[in-house]
């Protein structure tokens, strides 16, 4: 009887027919090759696609199979430890190198997740022990229909970590590959929607058409901007590796850092180009000029604050396509986050590494690299190095560019396991004639502390002024010894997007307008929002932050009657956020007491304010790096967390949000989950958890605001700040 038994991967889908078990083997390992073609372990993956679902040859699975089909109750069979079992007992008779029985971990991993070594050698040791003959017994079976196994050639790594790296790429190749071919079988209309979207070529002659239409010379930021773009296309053709882009605040940088990506990437055949953002309001303003310069098709958003588990209610197509392409990152421009980025490149889950082979052979924009967090730089930089090394030396073939008005100085961190890292090409090589050209700002140095009241007296006498703090809780302060003034705004994350953007209209307006306008803020101001103040307050923080809210102040450099003003102070009683941004705000201090606050244009002092604080944060706090050379996948992709604590939605009562509200939970998803973003506040989960009496659960993970909200403080109970929210 079981002889006879037909094989199947999957029940019956769309067709009506069951997936032919031999057929997925067959589609899995030959997709799973041509993804890991592109960094030089296709022969690998196409033997980890032969042996991922070995486990089904095993009668007990097609007989559970059936009884799922049928709606029949039955225990599940496990399956997926069969082909992993196979690979590491062979490895071991033959006596293979320990790599053999760590390529195992893919298969063993690919539904469950990437498992620590050693408790897999353990269970695979077992398993072999007690059932290897059956096992045996399915790969003959494998044989029998003409799929035999190849034996590849392992590459020679380097370093721990490197292999770490490419067990976790290989996972990712097989993983997508798994994925798209059962999408196939059970939906091969939505299957059929992927991977369109125009070529690169065609991208890169629409910006270089909608780039003669706006460059013009009439001032000397527009002639700066045309010098950097001409340097981008000029040093596109340069070899992959690592570049640094260095291009002063209101450079350029966005339009020209694509331009350099496209071309680069046309010029070398890379595959495409993927933006890493640091701050959700910087995505969303790029991918919109992206978008205006390059269609809508070709560019995919991809940040957390656009995703919904459920599927949209919509089968539009364009609503279909975007979520497939965020699964698998299966488009020619990706605009992400740095925290999807970089928490996929650690992860052990399937349905987030999927995506990372897309990586390899790809042009990797870092925008504010800057904003890296500095306690898990080391292995940030390690796995980057590893991107940006040539196939051929054990890399993946891509290009990573650096891209910051203010550098830091990562040779200090890399420069021995990853000498390429630290001798970065510069894009613009006179950046530093830029700089000087660019200076629309006077620096002013107040170390002496200033209380709230003292400061407000300032702020009340100016026209129009931007003060930027700390912390939620300075801010705060500043407004209630502003209570009495006129036509004062304040910017902070209690605020929803909904409430922040009327408020930056109605900022800009007055701008415009010549109207007085004094704006309150939090370091949210400080990225991504094109403001453009003739003074600006900004206390004394980390210096990449001063510069980035220099950059709010005479940004077109129009101002009649010459530079505008940077005020640097200590704000007496000021609060500051702890860890690498309080060490940074410390450095930060100690140069501007030693250093004439002209330095401040210098490009070279921050440089000097990087590796100064690098030297003194520890670069792999959470002793990752020792992890990954453990290949202990779950423990790694635990510790590497950009934000250290959880953060859950809550809907506040501002506006249309109850319309939307109800939108969603009757027909939630992508769409409705979208229209609703705009009137969420992102909590830290600690925060819900002590402040149930406020909040109402309505959905999973999903809370509404029952508590007070201000119209200029927003969500008005004390909260801790989650500065920088990036998700």
């Amino acid at each position: 009887m079981e002889e006879s038994l037909a094989f199947y991967a999957h029940s019956p889908g769309a067709t009506g027919q069951w997936h032919q078990l031999v057929e997925h083997l067959r589609s899995v390992s030959k997709m799973a090759r041509a993804f890991a073609d592109a960094f030089g372990m296709g022969d690998i993956a196409y033997l980890l696609g032969l042996l991922h679902d070995l486990g089904k040859f095993n009668p007990e699975f097609q007989h559970y199979l059936r009884a799922t089909h049928e709606g029949r109750a039955t225990s599940s069979v496990p399956h997926a430890v069969w082909g992993a079992a196979l690979l590491y007992g062979l490895a071991r008779i033959r006596g293979g190198t320990d790599v053999w029985k760590e390529l195992a971990l893919p298969i063993l991993g690919h539904h469950a997740g990437l498992e620590d070594a050693g408790v897999a050698a353990t269970k695979l040791d077992a398993f072999w022990q007690e059932r290897g003959p059956e096992v045996v017994e399915a790969q003959k079976r494998l044989a029998a229909a003409g799929l035999r196994l190849p034996v590849p050639r392992v590459p020679a790594f380097t370093t721990s970590t490197q292999r770490e790296f490419a067990i976790r790429m290989v996972f990712s190749a097989l993983v997508d590959a798994d994925y798209l071919d059962t999408e196939r079988h059970f939906e091969p209309e939505q299957a059929s929607l992927r991977g369109r979207g125009p070529s690169l070529e065609t991208l890169w002659h629409r910006l270089e058409a909608a780039q003669r239409k706006i460059l013009d010379d009439s001032t000397v930021v527009n002639r700066i901007r045309r010098e950097v773009y001409e340097a981008c296309v000029r040093a596109a053709s340069g070899p992959p590796g690592v570049y640094r882009l260095t291009v002063p605040t209101g450079g350029g940088k966005t339009r020209s850092g694509l331009a350099f990506a496209l071309r680069h990437a046309l010029i070398h055949d890379l595959r495409r180009v993927v933006v890493a953002i640091p701050y959700t309001s910087i995505i969303d303003q790029t991918a919109r000029v992206y978008r205006e310069i390059l269609g809508d098709e070709a560019v995919l958003e991809h940040h957390s604050a656009l995703q919904v588990p459920e599927e949209d209610e919509r089968q539009d197509e364009s609503v279909v396509r975007h979520r497939l392409a965020t699964e698998n990152w299966d488009a020619p421009i990706v605009v992400t986050t740095t925290v999807q980025m970089l928490e996929s490149l650690f992860s052990n889950r399937p349905s987030k590494v999927r995506k990372i082979h897309r990586l390899s052979g790809a042009v990797i924009v870092l925008d504010e690299v800057q904003a890296l967090p500095p306690e898990l730089l080391r292995p940030t930089l390690d796995v980057l190095g590893w991107l940006a090394t040539p196939v051929e030396e054990g890399g993946f073939g891509s290009t990573v560019v650096l891209s910051t008005a203010t550098q830091p100085a990562l040779e200090a961190v890399c420069g021995s396991e990853h000498p390429h890292l630290a001798r970065a090409i510069e894009i613009v090589p006179d950046f530093p004639k830029h700089f000087a050209l660019l200076k629309r700002v006077e620096y002013e140095w107040r170390p002496d502390a200033i209380t709230w009241d003292t400061l407000a007296g300032e702020v009340e006498q100016l026209h129009q002024v931007l003060v930027v703090l700390n912390s939620r809780r300075d801010a705060f302060a500043l407004l209630s010894a502003l209570e009495d003034v006129p036509d004062v705004f304040h910017l902070s994350t209690l605020l929803c997007g909904a409430h922040r953007k009327r408020v930056l209209e109605e900022v800009k307006r007055r701008l415009r307008q010549g109207e007085p306008v004094r704006l309150v803020s939090t370091q949210v101001v400080e990225a991504g929002v094109d403001l453009d103040f003739p003074v600006v307050y900004r206390a004394v923080g980390p210096l990449d932050r001063i510069v980035q809210a220099a950059g709010r102040c005479n940004r077109e450099g129009r101002l009649p009657s010459g530079p505008g003003r940077v005020i640097v102070f200590e704000p007496a009683g000021g609060r500051t956020p702890s860890g690498p941004y309080k060490v940074g705000l410390e450095k930060a201090r100690l140069l501007l007491r030693h250093h004439p606050v002209s330095h401040l244009h210098d490009p070279d002092l921050y440089r000097e304010y990087f590796r100064r604080l690098f030297a003194d944060v520890d670069l792999d706090k959470k002793r990752i790096q020792e992890y990954r050379q453990a290949l202990n996948y779950p423990e790694v992709a635990q510790r590497y967390r950009l934000i250290e604590s959880d953060t859950v939605p809550v809907v506040v009562p501002y506006m249309d949000a109850a319309a939307q509200l109800e939108e969603f939970l009757a027909r939630p998803g992508y769409v409705a989950w979208r229209r609703l973003q705009p009137y969420i506040v992102n909590l830290f989960a600690y925060e819900v958890a002590t402040r149930g009496e406020w909040l109402e659960r309505v959905a999973d993970s999903l809370y509404l605001w029952k508590g007070a909200y201000d119209e200029r403080l927003g969500m008005v109970e004390g909260y801790a700040d989650p500065a920088d929210l990036i998700v």
